[in-house]
């Protein structure tokens, strides 16, 4: 066996956080009747959040903006775009997306058999995630699948985020491995997949659309499926 240990992506990779997103603020557009206050379509507020937090996110990972910044701004700057400056309103959907988010359960097609396998062949799984540690740890609660790791590796317990080798280092060491006997799984290009040859450690880029250009990963999937051949 090659690998001793795998390390798998959350968000995006197995807890299928596009779907379960959209779910929530679906249900946020329904329950404040946005359509009331000015917002013309649940499909423009979605658009306009999108664009908002991915750049959020952005700013978030390269430690120009903290936490709070990022999990209030999305939502006010949003709300902005459609001339309501409500910041009672904005905090309000911010606190309730956050607390319905994670209960949400869509998963990547194949995740818990690929999970099963993996278990069933004696391979210790952890996660190395930049999510909010509380936020990952409900997520995997009630989508039935926190039972398979190990170890969860949050950037806020690591002090480090996602591609930086300090948050690689730390996972294993709490893992008690090196980068020789370990894998990471994930779909993040810039993040999971350089991050990991940082460390000197094989990759799993798991690619539903994006094609990798400029970076060359160990491994490319583009279903959880294939990794049985793999590993």
């Amino acid at each position: 066996m090659k690998y001793k240990h795998i390390f798998f992506d959350l968000d995006h990779t197995l807890w299928d956080f596009e779907t379960n997103s959209q779910h929530t603020i679906r249900e946020l557009y329904d329950s404040h009747a946005l359509e009331s206050r000015g917002i013309p379509s649940y499909e423009a507020f979605l658009k306009s959040y999108e664009v908002h937090n991915e750049r959020l996110w952005d700013r978030y990972r390269k430690g120009f903006i903290n936490r709070n910044d990022l999990r209030y701004k999305r939502f006010s700057l949003t709300f902005l775009d459609f001339k309501l400056a409500d910041e009672k309103l904005s905090k309000a959907f911010s606190e309730q997306f956050l607390e319905l988010l994670p209960t949400k359960t869509a998963l990547f097609p194949y995740t818990v058999e690929v999970l099963d396998y993996l278990s069933g062949k004696g391979y210790p799984m952890h996660l190395i995630t930049n999510g909010f540690e509380a936020t990952q740890l409900l997520k995997m609660k009630h989508a039935g699948i926190g039972h398979y790791f190990t170890h969860v590796i949050t950037s806020e317990t690591a002090g480090s985020l996602k591609p930086y080798r300090e948050i690689f280092d730390y996972a294993m060491v709490k893992a008690g491995t090196n980068a020789q006997e370990s894998v990471m799984i994930g779909d993040a290009l810039e993040l999971d997949i350089v991050g990991a040859q940082t460390v000197g450690m094989d990759q799993v880029y798991f690619n539903p659309q994006v094609p990798a250009l400029d970076i060359t990963p160990t491994y490319t999937i583009k279903c959880l499926s294939e990794l049985k051949t793999i590993l």
